[in-house]
């Protein structure tokens, strides 16, 4: 190498070392951990028996800098913290409603006693507000899963009730078949913040008045539409009641229409990177905790699909696109064979998009933790008014191409 190329080649080096978006330092790599769910830590931890807290109350959250909503968190976190348990394990959760509105946890594709399934009506009366419900079960199928709220389902997930649910074993058939040391949580979701933002205020109203009314003994099954059986909601039809969906309590009668698609609660610009590093296995647990279905397109590689639904597959196959429909996980194993920076993205690209604008949405990339700086490197933006004409580094974060 010549010398004057030598020095431009250092000087490149030098500069991109000191600036502060570089996706490959130490501090970046850190801070990147914080847009995966928290685990949350048992209170009590006697032997198989674990016992964790959860509450239920109303924070405001960033999903995209710059643009931050209400949402119904799990210990104050969009998403709710992640629970690890080991198969087998007895497992209590002390459930406190600290909203005004009623709640249930439903553990979705868990084996749980079925007064412990969260079905407001069906196998439990809802928690109320002020109100606090004792889970208990044991931790089994094996897997990933996940914990959402099934009361006013359409309203409560994407308000950012949920979180994922790991079940482990010691002897991890997936982990013999691909060593691994690293692993990632991806939880999906659509939210339609307008829709959010006014059913929410709503539906606090409504809950005022029953509240009230339950407080001075005036419970009625007509205001609170809840009825013993169909005959009964039948009897009351015939003498003129009419049903909420009938009257239609919402300003409009669309269904949400999802403006922002999150990945762990944040579209992007804000979005998680899969770290790696070349020869490196890392395990990547997807959930879809949303009401859309996604496409998630690797770039760059193939990937192996390991587990649907939590149940190893008994032969693995490699894909570069899988879908992801409402309700359901996967976990796919990625090889680090292909050094760079690749895109991982939703491939239906309107849910690559933060209130109608691309890009956006569920985007996030996949990053070679050991690519060398240089290869970074490409051609200024020529014929622009640029203060230099050096090489810039990649990637840059778009807000509107």
């Amino acid at each position: 190498m010549k010398r004057r190329e030598f020095i431009n080649n250092a000087a490149i080096i030098s500069a991109a070392a000191f600036m502060p978006a570089d996706l490959l330092g130490k501090e970046a790599v850190e801070r990147n951990k914080k847009n995966f769910p928290n685990v949350l830590e048992p209170v009590k931890n006697n032997g198989i028996l674990k016992e964790y807290e959860l509450f239920i109350d109303i924070a405001r959250h960033e999903i995209a800098p710059g643009f931050d909503i209400h949402t119904l968190a799990f210990n104050n976190s969009v998403p709710g913290p992640e629970i690890r348990v080991n198969r087998g394990d007895n497992v209590r959760v002390i459930f406190r409603n600290k909203t005004e509105l009623n709640h249930t946890i439903h553990w979705h594709g868990m084996h749980v006693p079925w007064r412990m399934d969260g079905v407001p009506y069906v196998n439990q009366m809802p928690v109320m507000p002020g109100q606090t419900f004792v889970y208990e079960f044991t931790a089994e199928p094996y897997g990933t899963h996940f914990y959402h709220c099934h009361w006013g389902t359409l309203l409560h997930m994407q308000s950012g009730m949920f979180g994922s649910l790991i079940v482990e074993e010691p002897d991890d058939p997936i982990k013999k078949r691909f060593p691994y040391e690293r692993e990632y949580t991806l939880i999906y979701s659509a939210h339609d913040t307008n829709f959010i933002r006014e059913e929410l205020n709503n539906m606090i109203v409504r809950m005022k008045e029953r509240s009230y009314l339950m407080m001075n003994g005036r419970f009625d099954k007509e205001r609170f539409n809840l009825f013993d059986s169909k005959d009964e909601l039948t009897e009351h039809m015939q003498k003129g009641y009419k049903p909420p969906y009938v009257l239609n309590r919402r300003s409009s009668a669309n269904l949400p229409q999802p403006n922002f698609f999150t990945v762990n609660g944040k579209s992007y610009p804000s979005t998680p990177n899969l770290y790696i590093k070349e020869g490196e296995n890392i395990r990547v647990r997807l959930i879809n905790a949303g009401g859309e279905e996604h496409y998630l397109h690797l770039h760059g590689h193939d990937f192996w699909l390991v587990a649907d639904d939590g149940l190893p597959v008994p032969q693995p196959w490699q894909m570069n696109t899988i879908r992801l429909s409402p309700g359901k996980t996967f976990d796919i194993i990625i090889e680090g064979k292909n050094r760079g920076i690749w895109t991982f993205h939703d491939h239906d690209t309107r849910r690559v998009t933060n209130n109608g604008l691309y890009p956006g949405g569920n985007l996030l990339a996949l990053v070679y933790e050991d690519l060398p700086v240089e290869e970074r490197m490409v051609d200024s933006m020529k014929g622009m008014q640029m203060k230099t004409e050096k090489m810039n580094l990649l990637p840059k974060v778009a807000l509107d191409e």
